[in-house]
């Protein structure tokens, strides 16, 4: 993610119907995420790029995926990536605790039958960019 000597920023975004995944990426490290309602992604989106100008959005193929994708190209001048989404939310659900480890009474739950208490669409995007980069990302603050 860095081009001639500068570092750039990537957007992540898992398309749905309800709600939508956002994670923001500059190098290896997640710069911000949430999960927003669908009918607020793309003010959101444009919300992010006007702080972080990223030249990029990285969307998962599946579930609604062409409409956001031409939605996100009417309203933003960036190229629009679509990358394999299959498996991405149970990749998303292990990647929650690696992120969040259990504590208390729920490490003693085992690993398969956990259940994350929150929706991980936004891990999905992280995980979308993941793929997209082929490296780990690591962890900043939540916004």
């Amino acid at each position: 993610m860095t081009e001639m000597g500068r570092t750039r920023y990537l957007l992540g975004f898992d398309p749905g119907r309800d709600k939508c995944g956002l994670a923001l990426a500059r190098g290896q490290e997640v710069v911000c995420y949430e999960v927003v309602a669908g009918d607020r992604a793309i003010a959101r989106v444009q919300e992010w790029h006007a702080v972080y100008p990223f030249e990029q959005v990285i969307v998962g193929n599946q579930t609604t995926s062409r409409q956001w994708q031409r939605q996100l190209q009417e309203v933003l001048a960036v190229e629009v990536i679509a990358v394999d989404e299959r498996n991405s939310t149970l990749e998303a659900r292990d990647r929650y605790w690696q992120f969040f480890p259990p504590q208390g009474w729920q490490r003693l739950i085992p690993k398969g039958l956990r259940l994350p208490p929150r929706p991980i669409d936004d891990i999905v995007a992280i995980v979308l960019l993941e793929r997209y980069c082929g490296y780990p990302l690591l962890l900043g603050k939540r916004q």
